[in-house]
């Protein structure tokens, strides 16, 4: 585990922007596992700047997305489906084929599991980008999930479900409260995964990242485990930490 303290989260998503277009120069079909929400919006920028001016091809490459809300339609202004195409997919050259992104409509158990195997099918994804919850949370894998789990339909959190409030119009009602999410076993697949956390309400969930004890409780600890993590932390979500590097 790799952990770059940046002065703020525009440091941050020019990190990381350039390691995402390193990769799809140098891997014309990568596949890459994205993150919703409002921490990878500045990279997700950046990237599209690129594209603009420097041409880079994104012609074959795939993207899984780790989650999304159950029971919003694709156009609600709210789910993961238009954000994703509003906050980044229109904007470059890739082919709508090769976006994955979970169904939460429908039978939403039987589309977790195709979109599982889905997954598997593309054998490994090379880069994952990450968010963190204040609770920890990964994808949505809440605090006491299974490090075995895999794509699933769950249950948010209390903690999840006023967290989201905010990007909602109105009551706390019209909140989803599960979503489909890629599970801790198929996030720990990825080749490489880099961590994303922004602002001191992240500080005590980064603590348990990097200086905790592997746990259910802080679900994101289970990243200790995988081979390549990179935490891009900016002063404040890093601000409880022992030491920084």
């Amino acid at each position: 585990m790799h952990l770059i303290v940046t002065k703020d989260s525009d440091e941050i998503a020019n990190l990381l922007s350039k390691i995402v277009i390193g990769l799809v120069n140098q891997k014309s079909n990568a596949v890459l596992g994205l993150a919703t929400g409002s921490s990878p919006i500045a990279t997700y920028k950046l990237l599209i700047e690129d594209h603009q001016t420097n041409k880079t091809d994104w012609s074959n490459v795939s993207t899984f997305n780790l989650d999304e809300y159950v029971g919003l339609q694709q156009e609600n202004h709210n789910s993961y489906h238009y954000f994703m195409e509003e906050q980044l997919f229109k904007h470059l050259n890739i082919k709508k084929a090769n976006i994955h992104i979970p169904n939460g409509l429908g039978d939403v158990k039987q589309n977790a599991t195709e979109y599982e195997k889905l997954i598997s099918e593309h054998q490994q994804i090379d880069f994952q980008i990450l968010g963190i919850g204040s609770n920890g949370h990964i994808g949505f894998n809440e605090p006491g999930s299974d490090v075995k789990s895999v794509t699933r339909v769950v249950e948010l959190s209390k903690e999840t479900i006023q967290a989201n409030k905010r990007f909602f119009a109105s009551s706390q009602d019209t909140v989803p409260t599960q979503a489909i999410t890629m599970g801790i076993a198929t996030i720990l697949k990825a080749k490489n995964i880099v961590l994303i956390a922004t602002g001191k309400n992240k500080a005590e969930a980064v603590k348990a990242l990097v200086q905790g004890k592997v746990s259910e409780k802080w679900p994101c600890s289970y990243l200790q485990n995988h081979p390549s993590v990179l935490i891009l932390a900016d002063q404040a979500a890093a601000s409880l930490l022992e030491q920084k590097s």
